[in-house]
């Protein structure tokens, strides 16, 4: 099997798995404000802490979200410029400029989730009601903004290729 086949492999797996979790996360958010709703305005009798216990897969949903739009490239864009500019060279550089930025910035914030995940482990905060340990729902923050920045740096070297492919077209003309 090529390196090409098992990169290929590892990311529909990752793909997959996070789909899964993202299901499952989904999931025990639409069962846990169900159970609630039928609680508090069925049988009057309203579950202290399930607001505190939905925090958790929320985070988590939110920010793996993020993360699953960094990886198929699905994210909220505004290409202003690609009105203006109309040649396939520089829309290439464009596209790693814009990249590299992204990559930049989410080093850098992956960089202070990281001082955060530390600092959180050292600290060991609890939940107020239920007493969940914060850690559970702040890593999520240094976790999936790791994932961005990987998906990130694949979407850069994806740039950097199309940028060879378009300069070796051109040469060809």
């Amino acid at each position: 099997m090529s390196a090409k086949d098992t990169a290929k492999k590892l990311w529909s797996t990752l793909y997959g798995i996070q789909g899964f979790a993202l299901f499952i996360l989904m999931l025990g958010v639409t069962v846990l404000v169900f159970v609630q709703v039928i609680m508090r305005y069925v049988l009057h009798a309203p579950l202290m802490g399930i607001e505190e216990l939905l925090l958790f897969p929320a985070i988590w949903l939110y920010l793996l979200g993020g993360a699953s739009a960094s990886m198929e490239r699905t994210h909220i864009e505004c290409n202003v410029i690609n009105v203006y500019v109309k040649g396939p060279l520089a829309l290439k550089l464009l596209e790693i400029l814009k990249s590299s930025i992204s990559l930049g910035v989410c080093l850098w914030l992956t960089y202070w989730a990281f001082e955060y995940l530390q600092y959180s482990l050292r600290v060991w905060k609890l939940s107020n009601l239920l007493y969940i340990p914060l850690f559970f729902g702040e890593s999520a923050l240094f976790i999936c903004l790791s994932l961005m920045a990987i998906y990130t740096a694949v979407e850069l070297g994806d740039g950097f290729l199309g940028l060879r492919a378009a300069l070796q077209s051109k040469e060809a003309e």
